[in-house]
């Protein structure tokens, strides 16, 4: 869920940014940030600690930011949303942002849930196949469900493409009844 108070952020993001290649960039850069942030209970405490001075969690976010060689726009970013209380809201702001670019390019987000791990080949027909579905450019966010059995089930915006084991069998089970 995309909070409100993100808006602004991903905002200025795409305006400092310049372009929507630059924009994904720093949203790359940002979400492997966030990745970082969330593995380490460490990190999430001291981030939410408001008794640690905000310059000890940039210096801290500084030395992790060169760990993941993230570009010197997103340590600013950073830096912002630290300045602002907002560094634990992170994941918000980057899902605002994704949105912006998404907008910007014309592309849509699709989530997939499939029943076993999609090699890169069967990701990209699946991109092509539901691009045509959508008539636009498909973003994929692809993940493992086992319990579908076999197939996999397909979310746009609130279009739904139920491909799945367990979906064939409740389309059946509802044809007899």
């Amino acid at each position: 869920m995309i909070r409100r108070f993100a808006h602004p952020y991903a905002k200025a993001i795409m305006e400092v940014a310049g372009s929507s290649e630059q924009a994904t960039t720093i949203r790359g850069d940002l979400t492997r940030f966030e990745a970082a942030r969330k593995q380490s209970r460490e990190l999430q405490e001291m981030y939410a600690n408001p008794a640690i001075e905000p310059e000890a969690k940039r210096k801290v976010t500084r030395a992790i930011a060169t760990r993941l060689s993230l570009s010197d726009m997103s340590v600013r970013v950073l830096d912002v949303l630290i300045g602002n209380g907002r560094i634990n809201e992170l994941e918000s702001v980057i899902e605002a942002l994704a949105e912006m670019v998404r907008q910007a390019t014309g592309t849509v987000a699709a989530r997939v849930r499939s029943a076993h791990p999609l090699e890169a080949r069967e990701v990209e027909a699946l991109r092509r196949a539901l691009e045509r579905k959508a008539g636009k450019k498909v973003e994929l966010e692809v993940t493992t469900d086992p319990a579908l059995i076999g197939g996999f089930v397909a979310r746009i915006g609130s279009e739904v493409y139920d491909a799945s084991v367990v979906g064939k069998i409740s389309k059946f089970r509802e044809s007899l009844d």
